[in-house]
This record gives C-alpha cells, structure tokens and sequence, in this order.
C-alpha cells in the first residue's frame, strides 16, 4: 500500500525525562546503599530481593517503557492510521471519507487536552507526545479528535490527497 506521510514520534520532553530519571536514580541509589554497601534504605528498608525487584521495574523499566513509548501516524489512501504504543496493539484506523472538515492547528496541550499522551478535554480527543502542533480532524457524527505532529503541514497535506485517492 503506498503510504503518503509516516512519522514516529516519542517523548522528548527534558522535563519528563529529568523526572523520570530523577526516579530512577533514587532507587539505584538506594539499592547501590542497602545491597552493595549493607545500609538501610529508608526508615523501613525492604528486603534486598524486594529492593532488587522494585528496582529493576522502577530503575530500569520507567525509563525503558517511556523510552520505547511511540505516537505512530500513517495516511495511506483513503485512511489515517494513528498507533500510541503500547497502549494500542492494532493502529487505530480513521477512514477519512468520515471527516467533514480537518485543520493544521497549533494547540496548548496542557490548558486544552491536560497534557500529553491519549488524552480527552473539552475540545475533545487527543493523541500527542510532544509540542503543540498537530491536526485536528472533524467528523460528521462523533467527536473531533487532534493528532499531534511535528510535520503538521506534511500531514495535513497527505490527508488532502488521501482523501481523493481511492482506496
């Protein structure tokens, strides 16, 4: 199938990333303190099998799952496929011959949508990871729903020529 706009993003938010490293640390640390050195990690430290196991979902799997996290967005003619993984095992298909209207815009995710990730605010669904352009699609008979871009004016303009393509 000929794919007219591809694009894979991820969280690159310094924020975010120091936060989440900033977790991770504490927990390496403290096994680092308890394990190797024989302390007593916090007022009532957990076993060091305990410790080892939180610290390897907590050090190594928080910043292992966010790192893989992706925001996927394909337009193929006739279709606008859009996979958040994990949290979507099959991309979530939009036939575009269900839009009424669709628009580059440029957003505040945070005051809009409450952030980043899949989200639902008052202007309705989102599906973003990072920045605030995108575009926003219209639907006859549902709720509209924003794709976060970095290439908004790529992908508005793949939809505009999927949308004539026949499928």
């Amino acid at each position: 199938m000929n794919i007219l706009f591809r694009e894979r993003q991820r969280f690159r938010q310094v924020w975010l990333w120091v936060i989440i490293l900033g977790v991770a640390a504490v927990f390496w640390a403290g096994f680092v303190y308890q394990v190797l050195l024989g302390g007593g990690f916090g007022n009532r430290p957990a076993s060091d099998v305990q410790l080892a196991i939180i610290t390897g979902l907590v050090g190594v799997g928080l910043p292992y799952f966010f790192y893989k996290m992706s925001l996927t967005t394909e337009v193929v003619p006739g279709k606008l496929r859009v996979r958040f993984w994990p949290f979507h095992l099959k991309p979530v298909i939009i036939k575009l011959h269900e839009l009424r209207d669709y628009e580059k815009v440029t957003y505040n995710p945070i005051m809009e949508y409450g952030g980043w990730g899949i989200r639902w605010g008052f202007k309705g669904k989102a599906y973003n990871v990072y920045g605030n352009q995108g575009v926003k699609l219209y639907f006859y008979n549902k709720q509209s729903l924003l794709i976060g871009s970095q290439k908004p004016g790529e992908l508005f303009d793949a939809i505009t020529i999927a949308k004539q393509q026949k499928v």
